[in-house]
């Protein structure tokens, strides 16, 4: 016990609550019980009845908030930290910003905790101290220990698990506890799970930022394009998991096969990636719609990408025609250059079709959406790892005017 007060104070309420629920039952009022089917052994299912005490504690809630304690538990519940946590380990998807709301369904969770799956409202004294432990190691000692898991499709690993810094990691499945099944599979293939721990609910809340931006530079470092699952899971303190959903959905091309020889340097990679991913300008634009691509049909892969390109290295405008040759310069060697330039000015050219609703044949525009995303992720790559300067436009023209020369 770390907290006297705060044990004294619930443990009164807990006692007056018991009298209360138990008169309740005594004057003829019924606790529902839910039907809980379970898989027989080797038999047909078993139905076994547990007591509803949680719904009755709720449909009791004017009754409670009337009793002598109830204001000063809340007052001693709301004195502390790490209640949405507590909320979370005990399975509750609904959880009040901070204030009155947040301590008293944290103290009616509590009271459910007291009496769960018990038929008669009997307080017991280890029952009492192991739910207010577990209460106590929530909002006192602050042992949150928040997980969030995202699902990688499109990506392998031969380890069973892979450290990439500051509690982000590469897991697969069976190296979690209780992972939900709909997080482990896409279709017939074991997801990877990119898995963010950390001890504080904010955790939780920037876990999505994280894995967007492992999944950028998964993408830069290969050309498999590697999608984040439309779904994650949270759980607190090794409670239940509660699904929550990403915002994508997008489909993987190909398969990043990542070699326990390669972590260090899928790990400098992603780290050095990190720090120099840009918050604002054409460059953090560009990245964006690298993305955005990435997760879309070849059609509008084209249009996003040579946007992108665009953006680097076209600032006049599509009609000034300068991004082949620019594109060619930064991409291609000097026999390559008239190739590569001619591969630009026909993806431009496809735009200008799709863009009119005129058909294309599907085969050519997934080679020239190929290609595009080729020559977009050498230049993003080049640039964040340091090869390049950033301002890569006028660099292609330093370039072409050496040649020219």
């Amino acid at each position: 016990m770390r907290n006297r007060q705060l044990h004294g104070t619930l443990r009164a309420f807990a006692e007056e609550a018991a009298w209360t629920l138990a008169a309740e039952t005594a004057g003829g009022a019924e606790l529902p019980f839910d039907v809980i089917e379970e898989p027989g052994r080797g038999g047909p299912s078993l139905y076994c009845y547990r007591p509803d005490t949680a719904g009755f504690i709720a449909e009791r809630k004017r009754a409670l908030c009337e009793l002598e304690n109830w204001l000063p538990a809340v007052h001693a519940i709301g004195s502390c930290g790490g209640l949405e946590g507590y909320l979370r380990s005990r399975g509750h998807t609904h959880v009040p910003v901070e204030g009155r709301d947040l301590a008293e369904a944290v103290l009616r969770a509590f009271l459910g905790a007291l009496f769960e799956d018990l038929s008669e409202f009997v307080l017991g004294d280890e029952r009492f101290t192991r739910a207010y432990g577990e209460l106590e190691e929530q909002l006192v000692g602050g042992a949150q220990g928040v997980e969030v898991i995202v699902p990688l499709l499109g990506l392998e690993i031969e380890s069973a698990e892979v450290a990439l810094g500051d509690g982000l990691f590469l897991v697969r499945p069976t190296n979690l506890e209780r992972v939900p099944e709909a997080a482990t599979w896409d279709g017939d293939l074991e997801t990877v799970l990119a898995l963010v721990r950390g001890d504080d609910e904010a955790i939780a809340g920037n876990a999505a930022v994280r894995v967007r931006r492992l999944v950028t530079a998964l993408r830069l470092y290969d050309p498999a394009r590697v999608a984040m699952g439309p779904a994650a899971w949270i759980r607190t303190a090794e409670g239940p998991w509660q699904v929550a959903p990403t915002g994508s959905g997008g489909l993987a091309i190909g398969t990043l096969s990542l070699a326990a020889d390669q972590e260090d340097e899928l790990r400098g990679f992603c780290n050095l990636v990190w720090r120099r991913m840009p918050r604002g300008g054409p460059l953090a634009w560009a990245l964006q719609r690298f993305d955005m691509g990435s997760e879309r049909a070849a059609g509008q892969r084209v249009t996003d990408h040579l946007l992108a390109l665009r953006a680097l290295l076209e600032p006049e405008g599509p009609q000034s025609g300068l991004l082949a040759d620019r594109v060619a310069t930064l991409c291609a060697s000097a026999e390559e250059h008239d190739a590569v330039a001619e591969r630009i000015a026909h993806a431009c050219s496809l735009e200008q079709v799709l863009i009119a609703g005129h058909g294309a044949v599907a085969a050519d525009v997934e080679i020239v959406a190929s290609h595009l995303a080729g020559h977009l992720r050498a230049i993003l790559r080049d640039v964040l790892c340091g090869h390049l300067d950033s301002d890569v436009r006028r660099l292609a023209d330093e370039l072409l005017e050496g040649t020219e020369a």
